[in-house]
């Protein structure tokens, strides 16, 4: 047994281990980062990169289907999986390159394998030890499936998803949040025929009504189908299609089932119960400040409970670094943390729900306003519809922005700024979105709330 000593040792090399270990190492640290796959983890693997990479695919092949509304004569003569893989395969390579020149740059020690957690708050490696002032434990997640439904064959996972060679004829989604509403807008844009199984009453249901209702509407133009508000119940395949059947009776038949019900904590076996480490349902338990009660050791990323997102990880894990460096980066809760679903329309949100608002202050207190992309000049353009939501108190800040639109991702970020500085409408008001863009669409709503709409009655 050999044993290596650090100022911190970093388990898992995802969003938050990576970016605790490059932060650390940036104040200072000595940093051994251990991963048992590839630094970089689900996100730039088997997650964020390469199903954004698919879902440009995608984009690109509904541009040239529709070139001749735009006077471009252009024609779809079909999908290259091969092509569009390798296209992904090469994104994901040159991001993983980068980033393991980064993290060589900054001299962190990176360890491959699987690390277990001592009763000592050492780290094993098989025969080797690490071992820290400090611990951050960042191991990430997994799909999740339902009891009964085992993944395999034409039951699919996210990941299997990703590695398949074909374009399906008929998919089944069981699911209707993020990754499921992703896929579902990949593979209809390929051609697939599409249908989503959500067992609530809505898709993206964590989201505002408006988006989930509008989100619908525009994937039923679209051609995607979708069932809401019953219960999967059963699942059989045979060599050639996978059969579903809800608790209702009603059936659902396709080429594959892409099961995408959520991710759950990968905290399993890892030695952290017996190191003193809290779990509740298989997540972390901490503070606001990321320890886990044991002195020395913190959590983060999808590990910890709230949103599961890359850019929560990176925040989390270059907070940790900067509190193990003696600084006081301030906490960012997961409501001023913005969400994005990357469809073909895209869903973005940061704050509350308008129901969410008027539940915890009364419906006399809350203003919200929903200004249709109909009316915006560059959304017309680029040919999506839409809506931007704001939701404030009366007399009082903005606390929820919601969008809906192809590229409203990109605005999102105003929204943030806007909840988490607790700007008043009449603050962003007299403040001047560039035109022709979407982001007009946001300071219309603004305007709106603020009493002196322009483009609106």
């Amino acid at each position: 047994m050999t044993t290596h000593t650090f100022d911190i040792v970093v388990l898992g090399g995802g969003s938050g281990g990576y970016a605790a270990a490059l932060r650390a190492s940036e104040l200072g640290n000595s940093v051994v980062l251990i991963e048992k796959d590839k630094v970089g983890g689900t996100c730039l693997h088997r997650g964020c990169i390469p199903t954004k990479a698919l879902l440009h695919a995608a984009e690109v092949a509904e541009h040239v289907r529709d070139a001749a509304s735009v006077g471009v004569t252009a024609t779809l003569t079909g999908i290259d999986p091969v092509g569009v893989r390798t296209y992904r395969e090469g994104i994901v390579a040159k991001k993983f390159k980068g980033l393991e020149g980064l993290v060589k740059a900054r001299g962190i020690t990176t360890v491959a394998g699987t690390g277990r957690l001592n009763a000592d708050r050492t780290v094993s490696v098989g025969d080797d030890v690490y071992t820290g002032t400090d611990v951050v434990l960042a191991t990430g997640s997994y799909s999740r499936t339902l009891p009964g439904l085992e993944i395999g064959g034409r039951i699919i996972t996210s990941e299997q998803a990703l590695a398949l060679d074909v374009i399906p004829e008929r998919v089944l989604i069981l699911g209707g949040g993020v990754i499921g509403v992703e896929f579902a807008s990949v593979w209809r844009s390929f051609g697939s025929e599409v249908t989503i199984i959500e067992a609530l009453p809505h898709l993206v249901p964590n989201e505002d009504i408006a988006l989930s209702k509008g989100l619908e509407r525009a994937f039923r133009r679209r051609g995607i189908q979708y069932s809401l508000g019953v219960r999967f119940q059963s699942a059989v395949q045979d060599d050639s299609s996978v059969s579903v059947t809800l608790e209702d009776g009603k059936e659902f038949s396709a080429d594959y089932l892409l099961v995408a019900v959520g991710r759950g904590p990968v905290t399993a076996n890892l030695g952290f119960e017996e190191a003193g480490v809290t779990l509740d349902r298989g997540f972390v338990t901490v503070d606001d400040d990321l320890r886990t009660g044991v002195p020395g050791l913190w959590a983060v990323g999808d590990i910890v409970p709230g949103l599961q997102l890359a850019h929560r990880g990176f925040q989390q894990g270059i907070a940790v670094a900067e509190r193990i460096s003696g600084l006081t980066p301030v906490n960012v809760p997961d409501l001023q943390i913005p969400k994005v679903t990357y469809s073909s329309p895209e869903v973005a949100s940061v704050g509350v729900t308008e129901a969410a608002a008027i539940a915890e202050h009364g419906a006399d207190a809350v203003s919200a306003y929903e200004y249709n992309l109909a009316g915006n000049g560059k959304s017309e353009i680029i040919g999506t519809g839409g809506l931007v939501k704001v939701v404030r108190l009366k007399d009082g800040p903005v606390i929820g922005v919601h969008l809906l639109g192809d590229r409203v991702g990109e605005l999102i970020t105003e929204g943030q700024l806007a909840v988490a500085w607790e700007a008043h409408p009449e603050d962003i008001a007299p403040l001047i979105h560039a035109h022709p863009t979407q982001s007009e669409a946001l300071g219309e709503a603004f305007l709106a709330l603020a009493g002196k709409p322009l483009h609106a009655l």
